[in-house]
Parts: structure tokens; C-alpha cells; sequence
């Protein structure tokens, strides 16, 4: 009896115990939007309120985190990181303003939801959001005042009438924004602010318009929803009844965007490693769904690239992506995971170019049109990524809008001029030509900051001219293919044999004298490279890293150089080197992890026969560089531009080529990786005892078959497959190191 007794108590505890555990995480529990809201020097990551890939977009109205005061409440942000249309204020102070500065705490903020105490603790707030519209909760913590809220445009129109409120914001020359909205509380008075009240006037169109809503005093809680659109105020207010109902629900807008997260997030799954390395790889992979984000609204867009309002037959149409950022490893991303949206996006820009009548590729497709930002036309290395991906894009169109773009554009940095001068000494002389110290800028054409980047623009034309050599290729049109190949090694001709770099050539082909490759150039180097120094452009060949091999003297020159890269002091004392170089932070040595022309460096090790130093620099990039804090990415994000490296380095692979359709191996994070692959596929990425100390491969299979190469090919994966590594604490140097292993590389010459 005693024992049974005892027994049955023991089942007690237990089961209460059990009771008591903390719930298992799901995917959008370890999202840290904060991570990276300290800039280290230029642009935070700002800690963005969306459902993947949507319109509807907020983050809040300040500058970092340290930032004291909110400039009002969001409404949406219309372009990556850069501008918020609309803003909401509340208040129970006399005195009205159009936005209310009010200071802000306990703050909290998941991708789908937003809550936070402003006012010195005196009102409660809450967002939740879907695709195209979102609900606010305001909570009045001192209901014995009178409450009003404000909505505030900048150039453009607002309108009010009892519980509704409604207006459009101007964007550019030919597009607006329009929001529809309505709060569940029937106002005492509303109307038109001027000089500090609330006037009779209805409607308004005017450089600064705003809207007033009072309630009384007594009042605890009011909720506003409102919609969006880039068609007109009628359809922002039938996205907000499309998505939300009739019915004011917060908690089903935010249950509705968890689940969505959630199954998102889903598609990678890992076990092992630490809840830090879990919450950068997801808080990662979440910021690559930040853009480009969806304009269609029921079966139709609006597009700035021709202003216009079109059916979108069946397949949504995106904007909002800097390519230069992003075809590295954020389109690659979504080409394995999400193939379908991938060639939605794609044909999405191919549009583009057909309506903005030139059928020039887009470069820097944002809300308001192409601003044909950075340098180079890379948007060419998606359509031949993904056509040798097999994903369904137009190759025609394809190669003839890319080949437009590249040789009928100027290739001028940030300019989308005609072809010129400068571009025609391209196509005559097989590189882009520097000036001479202290020769004038004559050339219309080039910006006085952003100046010619010669080397850039040669390094980058020569990769697009191969990834159009790529899609020739592809569609058998071998004398076109043959062509561009050719084109391709115009890198070559700004080498120099003697200093091993990349380096600047004058008009009449003479190296550049006195030059310095890590400080020669300017701000950002921009006279001869762009945003990073010659320590970064001399690894910027990704489609003939063989070939870049042999002119440093073979594969061990090749390891040397890349150690040299990870050693090389800055050479100036850090206020002085981010001076000259502010976009070249997070560094090791001359190696910068915080921007995307170094994030396929430290793989490099693959090609010159030495991958466990891959394995060894992958670790130490990661666990250096991207944190779960404040200032844990180390420099501009853009938007899944490098998050999208973090999200492929955790689970051990990386495309370093954009345009072959292969992936280099690193150094796995986690024990086990799960990506999910269309039709219910899977690739499984076990690393038999990783760790931090066990990061170096001793061996591999791949489907059970021995693999002693430190890549595989998208086909190899994309029916399903497991890659078996196991870890250790010392190098394999014998692993994956013959030269019949290398990654594959244009031919060399």
C-alpha cells in the first residue's frame, strides 16, 4: 500500500512537472528582429513588421535603437530602409500637433506583431499585420482625458468623416499610395487639424495634411485598421475587408501572421547547436523575406516602370530588390527553397524592362522605378542561375533584355544613360578606363561621388558577360555562348603580374602609378573600385576562380594570398581606415565581412586545395560577425543581401556562383539541418558531432556514396538527398583537396 502510494505521488510530480516545462519552440520563436538594430558604422538593420514578402511593411519611426523618441506610429514603409508614407500619433496632452515625438519603452516586437508603452507609460500600444493592411490597439491608460489621434501625409491628400479616415501620399512623378481606414469607436469630433485644432473641414490636398479624430474622456481602448494600395483609396479598402473581415480582431490578424511565419520559417529545420546560432539563423532567413515585397492586389498591380495599372495573369508581381546585393545568395536562396516565387520575381522584372520601353534589365527595381543604383547589371546572374536551376523563366526574353541592359545601357555607375563614350572603350579595349591622378572628370555621365569604379566595372561586366554566355549556352546558341565567353576574361586585362591584383589602367593602358590597394581611390575607393579596396576586388572573379588561380601561380600561391587577405593589417588606425572605407567594416585583417563582394571569399579556400581553411574562416566569420544582440550583423543588410549568406553558411553550403548551378561545402553549425525542397522533398544535412570546436570535415558521403569533393551540384539535391559529414577538431587536409576536386570554373586560359 505504502509503495503504491508512493508510486502514484511520483506520477503526480512527474505529471506536474511535465506541466510545467516551457512549450517547444517553433521556427518564428527564435526570430530576434532586434539583432542589428546598433549599426556598426552605417545603415541598422531595422526591425521590420511584415508577412514575408508583403506590402505592407513597418518598422518604428526612429533612427537605431538608441534613438530616445518615436516620430509618431508607422504606418508602412514604401521602400527598403529608407522611407515611411503616413503616420499615426495619439495624445491626451491640449495642445495638437500633426506628429507627436513621444518617447517609448517596453517594447517588444515578433515579425508579425508590434507592442509598445509611449508617453512616459501612459498609453499601450499594439500592431498586428497582414499583406496589404494592419490594425492598431490603443490603450488609454489614464481614461479620464480625452484622446486624439492623427494621420499625417506628406504631399498628398486625407480625408475624414466621423469613424473613417482615408488619404494618398505621392511617391514619385506617377505613383501614389492610398490608405483606407476605420477606428471602432465613433469619435466625439473629427476633421481637418489647423494651427493646433480640430477644424470643420473634411478633406484636404495639400504639401501637409492631417486628419484629426477625438474621443472623450472615459474612453479605455480604441482600435484603427486600415488597408493599402497602389491602385486607389477604394481598393486599400477592399484589401482591409479582403484580409481582416468585417469584424476589428487583433489577436486573429497576429494568430493569422504567426501561422504564416511559422510555416515559412518551417521550410529549414536544425537540431544541435546553441539557442543563439538557432536565433541568428532564423532571425537571418526571416530578413530575407523582407523584399522583394508583392504589389498584385487581387489580380492587379500597379507599376511605376510605366504608370500603369495592370492584370497580373496569374502571377504576382514583385519589386522592391537591389540586385547588387542580393543575386549573390538571396536569389540562389529562394531558387532551392521557393522556386515557384523565384520565377514569379524574375518574370516580374523581365516586365519591367518592357515598360520602361527600353528592355534594359533592371538593376535597382524599387517602388517608384529602376534607380539604377551601384554598379554592373547582375540582374543577368538570376535568369542564367535559374534557367540552369530548371526553374520555368523566359530565356529568350531573358538574354535579349540583359544583353540591352549591358551593352546598350552605359555601364557607368549609378547612371542609366545611353551607352557612351566610356562604353564604347570598353567594347574596343576589354576594360573600363581609370583617370589619371589628378586628371578632370569630363564625362557627364559619371557622378562626382560615386566616380567611374574601373575596376568594379570591369570585374563585374566580365561576370555578367559570362552569365550571358551561361544563357546562350543554355539555349544552344553556341556562337553567342562563345562570344561572351570570350568577353568573360576581360578581367585579365587589368591584372598585374608583377603586384597581383586588379589595378587600374588610364585611357592609353598604363597601370595606374603610386597605387595603393588598400588606400588609392578615395571615399570607398570609388576612383578605382567601389565601396570596398583592392584587397576585396582581387578575389571578385566568381565565375573563373580557376582561372584567377593560375595568375597568382596556382592553387598554393592562391591559399597564400587568401591568408595574406585574413592578416593584412587595416594599416591605419580604425577612425581613420572607416573614414575612407565606411561600408568596409567587420573586418579580419583586409577581409570585410560587411559587404557582399567578400561573402564568397572565405569558400575560396575550395578552389585553391586547402578546404579545411574554408571550414576554419566559416566558423570564425559567423561567430565573429553575426551575433543574437544589438549590434550583431555587421554592416548594411540590404534586405537579405547577406543574411542570406548566414542562412546557407549555418546549414554548410553556399553558391558561390550564381549562374553554375553548384554549391560549395563550409562547415555545418548544426548536427542535423532539414531543407524542405519543392513536392515534398528534402535535403538532410546530418554533421556527426559538430560543434564549435568541431568544425572540420574528416569525411563525407552523399547519398551514402563516398564524397570527397568540397561541392555538389544543384541536381545532385534537388530530388531529395543527405550529405553525411563527419566533424573534427583538426583539419582533414587531405579531404576534398585534389585538384580534380575543385568547385567548377569557367575554363581557365
Amino acid at each position: 500500500m505504502k509503495k503504491s502510494l508512493k508510486n502514484a505521488f511520483a506520477a503526480i510530480l512527474a505529471s506536474a512537472f511535465v506541466g510545467c516545462t516551457a512549450p517547444e519552440k517553433e521556427p518564428v520563436d527564435y526570430v530576434n528582429p532586434y539583432v542589428g538594430s546598433i549599426s556598426h558604422l552605417l545603415v541598422p538593420c531595422f526591425p521590420t513588421i511584415q508577412l514575408p514578402n508583403s506590402l505592407m511593411r513597418i518598422y518604428p519611426t526612429r533612427s537605431d535603437y538608441t534613438t530616445e523618441m518615436l516620430d509618431g506610429l508607422p504606418v508602412v514603409v514604401t521602400n527598403h530602409r529608407e522611407r515611411s508614407a503616413f503616420r499615426l500619433s495619439v495624445t491626451q496632452d491640449d495642445a495638437l500637433r500633426d506628429i507627436v515625438p513621444v518617447t517609448w519603452d517596453n517594447e517588444h516586437i515578433t515579425p508579425y506583431d508590434y507592442q509598445v508603452t509611449i508617453a512616459d507609460g501612459s498609453i499601450d500600444v499594439r500592431l498586428a499585420v497582414s499583406h496589404q493592411s494592419a490594425i492598431y490597439e490603443l490603450t488609454l491608460l489614464d481614461p479620464d482625458k480625452p484622446a486624439t489621434v492623427t494621420l499625417f501625409t506628406e504631399n498628398g491628400t486625407m480625408q475624414t468623416d466621423g469613424s473613417s479616415v482615408g488619404g494618398s501620399q505621392r511617391l514619385s512623378h506617377n505613383m501614389k499610395i492610398y490608405f483606407s481606414g476605420e477606428f471602432d469607436v465613433q469619435p466625439e469630433q473629427s476633421g481637418l487639424l489647423r494651427d493646433g485644432r480640430i477644424s470643420g473641414e473634411k478633406e484636404a490636398d495639400e504639401p501637409r495634411a492631417c486628419a484629426a479624430v477625438r474621443f472623450p474622456a472615459g474612453t479605455k481602448k480604441v482600435q484603427f485598421r486600415y488597408g493599402i494600395s497602389l491602385i486607389s483609396q477604394e481598393q486599400a479598402a477592399k484589401n482591409l475587408v479582403r484580409e481582416q473581415g468585417k469584424d476589428f480582431n487583433i489577436a486573429k490578424v497576429a494568430a493569422d501572421g504567426r501561422k504564416e511565419w511559422n510555416e515559412t520559417l518551417s521550410n529549414i529545420r536544425v537540431e544541435g547547436g546553441t539557442d543563439d546560432q538557432k536565433t541568428v539563423l532564423y532571425t537571418s532567413y526571416y530578413r530575407t523575406f523582407e523584399r522583394p515585397v508583392c504589389l498584385s492586389e487581387d489580380g492587379r498591380y500597379f507599376s511605376a516602370f510605366d504608370g500603369k495599372v495592370h492584370d497580373d495573369g496569374g502571377h504576382p508581381f514583385y519589386t522592391d530588390d537591389w540586385i547588387w546585393d542580393t543575386y549573390r545568395a538571396a536569389h540562389p536562396l529562394r531558387a532551392l527553397i521557393q522556386p515557384a516565387k523565384e520565377e514569379d520575381i524574375i518574370e516580374s522584372y523581365l516586365r519591367m524592362a518592357e515598360q520602361m520601353g527600353t528592355c534594359w534589365m533592371p538593376t535597382f527595381p524599387e517602388m517608384t522605378g529602376d534607380t539604377r543604383r551601384m554598379n554592373s547589371n547582375h540582374g543577368v546572374a538570376m535568369v542564367a542561375d535559374a534557367l540552369w536551376k530548371g526553374l520555368d523563366v523566359d530565356a529568350a526574353r531573358g538574354f535579349e533584355y540583359c544583353r540591352r541592359g549591358i551593352e546598350e545601357k552605359t555601364l557607368v555607375p549609378w547612371s542609366g544613360a545611353p551607352a557612351g563614350r566610356l562604353d564604347q572603350f570598353y567594347k574596343d579595349n576589354g576594360y573600363f578606363p581609370a583617370l589619371r591622378d589628378g586628371e578632370q572628370e569630363t564625362e557627364p555621365t559619371v557622378s562626382g561621388f560615386e566616380q567611374r569604379q574601373p575596376i568594379a566595372v570591369t570585374l563585374g561586366t566580365a561576370y555578367d558577360q559570362w552569365c550571358l554566355s551561361r544563357i546562350a549556352e543554355f539555349m544552344g546558341r553556341k556562337d553567342e555562348a562563345a562570344k561572351y565567353l570570350a568577353l568573360s576574361y576581360n578581367y585579365r586585362n587589368v591584372w598585374n603580374d608583377g603586384t597581383l591584383f586588379f589595378h587600374p589602367k588610364d585611357e592609353d593602358g598604363n597601370f595606374l602609378p603610386n597605387f595603393d590597394y588598400r588606400f588609392s581611390g578615395g571615399i570607398g575607393a570609388r576612383a578605382a573600385y567601389g565601396e570596398n579596396n583592392g584587397w576585396t576586388y582581387r578575389w571578385d572573379v566568381q565565375h573563373n576562380l580557376a582561372d584567377l588561380a593560375q595568375l597568382m601561380g596556382g592553387r598554393e600561391a592562391m591559399s597564400r594570398e587568401l591568408d595574406r587577405t585574413f592578416a593584412e593589417p587595416m594599416g591605419k588606425a580604425k577612425w581613420q581606415f572607416f573614414g575612407e572605407f565606411p561600408d568596409q567594416t567587420g573586418n579580419i585583417g583586409q577581409f570585410t565581412m560587411a559587404n557582399e563582394p567578400s561573402l564568397h571569399i572565405p569558400y575560396i579556400y575550395n578552389y585553391a586545395g586547402a578546404p579545411w581553411k574554408t571550414q576554419k574562416r566559416i566558423r570564425q566569420c559567423l561567430e565573429t560577425w553575426f551575433r543574437n544582440d544589438l549590434m550583431g550583423v555587421p554592416g548594411d543588410e540590404d534586405g537579405g543581401g547577406m543574411t542570406s549568406f548566414v542562412v546557407f553558411s549555418s546549414l554548410g553550403f553556399y553558391p558561390v556562383t550564381p549562374g553554375f548551378p553548384a554549391y560549395n561545402i563550409g562547415s555545418p553549425l548544426f548536427t542535423d539541418a532539414r531543407v524542405k525542397l519543392p513536392g515534398g522533398k528534402e535535403f538532410h544535412i546530418v554533421a556527426k558531432g559538430a560543434s564549435r570546436e568541431n568544425k572540420f570535415i574528416q569525411s563525407a558521403t552523399l547519398n551514402g556514396k563516398a564524397w570527397d569533393k568540397p561541392w555538389f551540384t544543384h541536381d545532385d539535391i534537388k530530388d531529395g538527398a543527405t550529405l553525411v559529414l563527419e566533424m573534427g577538431s583538426r583539419p582533414n587536409k587531405q579531404w576534398g583537396s585534389a585538384a580534380e576536386a575543385m568547385p567548377p570554373s569557367a575554363p581557365t586560359r
